[in-house]
């Protein structure tokens, strides 16, 4: 009998872990489709070239080397699928205390699971440096944010490392649900330092101080990224559950897709009335930007607030992004999407209201926590982008920014029919 119930516990907690990987997975989509909405008609080409090459980068890179960073063994090498569970539990993965009271999958599909949330943080980089960044510098730096960089806060984090061998986060109180910080926060970590030393798109602020817009060039395109984003962000939160098998768990389930929901919700009406008070208008980019925020926020813990409660995060994070966007550009830090307010102000944000519904963490962890993961990250992307740009150049010429980098990096334009002939 217990053999039998191994074996359908097995079946859905790794089911439950692929189609919520999938789920994630498209969120690529959504990313590559929201992007490809606020940039500029010249650019869209690139950027959806670098949204697909770096999902395949990040996907590769975290096999041959990244997975066994952040946990140990190499499944590039060894692989995970010999399962034989024929009265015996044979080779799989667990948590939380394997079969009795834990979760129970294919390795497999736990690496499946994982790989996509680092493409998740790779994509984050991708429209805050948009417009100006050369491809192949940017595809570089993938390389090494998912190889190297991403795994070695996800070891301190999720796999309870010691930080160099000298303190334990989790010892400290420190909790991240489903990635606030460890994959939102670190995201936009790497992504202000390549902006920092990318510097602003040519013509962004005038030398008075003015703050000149860049309509998006496809707003139903930038809608449409981010009801798929809101749709993967299901199998993101919902999956950092990481069983379906038993009651209490189908439950959980539940409750992080009903926050999930909620906070985005609030979110989005936060953001939608305080643009309208501050800007006298509905101004959809921040309405599509608070939706993202809230759902930033509750990742870091979306299985113990009340609905109520994470409605009201996820506001929170909607009227922080606002101000956060406007407060960017007085700054003169140019982010074509929001990607750094979004992900990576809400990103902290999220960490510090943890603490409120979820009594195992505590405030000071969460503070040390969202300094670990920034300092790494921005500090290593930093000289991984300031060597790039020493070596090859990491931004294109002002005649190629003019033009387009459409035309500059990958040879074909996005629109051409819409584009006079010269």
């Amino acid at each position: 009998m217990e053999s039998n119930i191994f074996h359908l516990q097995y079946a859905i907690d790794t089911f439950y872990f692929l189609v919520c990987g999938a789920l994630v997975m498209w969120m690529a989509a959504g990313f590559a489709m929201l992007e490809s909405g606020l940039v500029r008609a010249k650019n869209t080409t690139e950027i959806l070239t670098k949204n697909v090459a770096l999902f395949a980068v990040s996907c590769t890179m975290y096999l041959i080397c990244g997975y066994a960073i952040m946990y140990g063994g190499n499944i590039f090498l060894s692989g995970m699928g010999d399962v034989d569970v024929g009265g015996v539990m044979g080779e799989f993965a667990s948590r939380d205390g394997g079969f009795e009271g834990g979760s129970i999958y294919s390795g497999a599909s736990d690496f499946f699971f994982q790989v996509v949330f680092v493409a998740t943080a790779m994509s984050i980089v991708s429209g805050a440096v948009a417009e100006r960044m050369k491809l192949w510098a940017f595809l570089v730096f993938a390389v090494v944010m998912t190889g190297f960089i991403y795994p070695m806060e996800g070891a301190w984090t999720w796999n309870g490392a010691d930080v160099f061998g000298m303190y334990n986060l989790g010892d400290l109180g420190f909790s991240d649900f489903a990635g606030s910080g460890i994959v939102h926060m670190a995201g936009a970590a790497a992504a202000l330092a390549g902006v920092l030393l990318l510097g602003a798109r040519k013509g962004k602020y005038g030398p008075n101080g003015e703050i000149r817009a860049f309509p998006g060039a496809n707003l139903p395109l930038a809608t449409l990224g981010t009801f798929i984003l809101w749709m993967g962000w299901f199998g993101f939160n919902g999956g950092s559950v990481l069983k379906l098998g038993d009651i209490s768990s189908a439950h959980a389930v539940a409750m992080v897709f009903l926050n999930t929901n909620a906070a985005a919700a609030g979110g989005a009406i936060a953001a939608l009335i305080t643009a309208r008070l501050m800007f006298g208008k509905a101004d959809l980019t921040m309405l599509l930007n608070g939706a993202l925020a809230g759902l930033v926020t509750i990742t870091a813990e979306p299985s113990t607030p009340t609905a109520l409660t994470a409605t009201l995060f996820g506001a929170v994070g909607g009227v922080l992004v606002v101000l956060s966007i406007v407060t960017m550009d007085k700054l003169r830090i140019d982010d074509p999407v929001g990607a750094i307010s979004v992900h990576g102000v809400c990103g902290l944000l999220g960490l510090l209201l943890v603490p409120i519904t979820n009594g195992d963490s505590t405030f000071f962890g969460q503070i040390v926590g969202a300094l670990t993961i920034f300092v790494w990250v921005f500090g290593a992307s930093l000289i991984v982008w300031g060597i790039l740009k020493a070596v090859i150049g990491i931004r294109v010429s002002e005649e190629d920014e003019y033009e387009g980098v459409d035309l500059s990096e990958c040879g074909m334009e996005a629109y051409p029919e819409f584009v006079s002939s010269k």
